[in-house]
């Protein structure tokens, strides 16, 4: 069985299950997904997402997905073996591997459900960013020629970031370690959670705004979504708070077009090697 391909990320998630093999997939990484030295973890992260979504059945949504990277993926095949921990009535619980030539890449943890189900009362202090306009925000053609010449995968976004957080591309960092905007897909294909596991780690790294521009390797990415998106514009801040011993955390919060907080995640990536 092979997945329907409504768009450049349905193809990039896209998956054929093994005939033979239980909770096999097979994947193909596309060049389009690449960021600096590999494929952008957050398209790592929704082809593994994806993978489980498709064994869980009726619990299609990822709740809560941590995944580890154990090494740099490139673009070409790739596997996913899953397996199913725990089948509740509420989550279903399981976990990915995805590996390329028999070297494993990315090891995933995942919880999911149905988060179509997922309404009721909603407590938070949580605000969304307050952001100009999008068509008062900067394009990626306004990008630095270095920043997208190692990340093709900016190609596929509609990203307007807020000129208040680019200070780092006229070479002025404010050094608050904050980049925030707004974000879609560039062939208009609206949001769902699996599209959330890829926006955690679609903005430049917040080192950018630290005056340390270059690739900055996830060592783990966790995702906690809580619900669907609405169709439209989504707003994402990433930020970080501690850059220690070569590593640096960075915390992500993505809103939806009707400002409803729909995913939060953390990651720990490290300093990026130029700096």
């Amino acid at each position: 069985m092979t997945t329907a391909i409504r768009s450049e990320f349905d193809q990039g998630i896209a998956l054929t299950r093994h005939p033979e093999e239980p909770g096999r997939y097979e994947a193909e990484l596309g060049t389009g997904w690449q960021i600096g030295g590999g494929v952008n973890g957050g398209l790592l992260l929704a082809v593994a997402g994806h993978a489980l979504s498709l064994e869980h059945g009726q619990h299609p949504d990822p709740v809560s997905i941590s995944g580890y990277y154990l090494s740099a993926s490139t673009p070409g095949p790739a596997t996913v073996h899953t397996e199913v921990l725990r089948t509740g009535r509420g989550l279903s619980t399981g976990t990915a591997s995805l590996s390329q030539d028999g070297v494993e890449r990315l090891r995933v943890v995942a919880s999911h459900g149905d988060l179509a189900t997922a309404e009721g009362e909603v407590r938070t202090t949580a605000t969304p960013p307050q952001l100009p306009p999008p068509d008062q925000c900067i394009g990626i053609e306004h990008a630095p020629r270095q920043l997208v010449e190692q990340a093709a995968l900016l190609e596929r976004f509609d990203l307007r970031l807020d000129p208040a957080t680019v200070g780092w591309a006229l070479g002025q960092p404010s050094g608050n370690g904050r980049i925030q905007g707004w974000f879609r897909l560039a062939d208009g294909r609206e949001p769902d959670p699996l599209l959330l596991l890829l926006v955690a780690d679609a903005l430049p790294p917040v080192t950018f705004d630290l005056g340390m521009p270059g690739w900055a390797p996830t060592v783990e990415l966790t995702v906690h979504l809580r619900a669907k998106p609405a169709p439209g514009w989504l707003r994402v801040t990433h930020a970080t708070r501690n850059l220690a011993g070569g590593y640096f955390e960075e915390d992500a919060e993505i809103w939806d077009e009707t400002g409803r907080l729909v995913a939060q995640s953390r990651q720990l990536a490290r300093v990026p090697r130029s700096a």
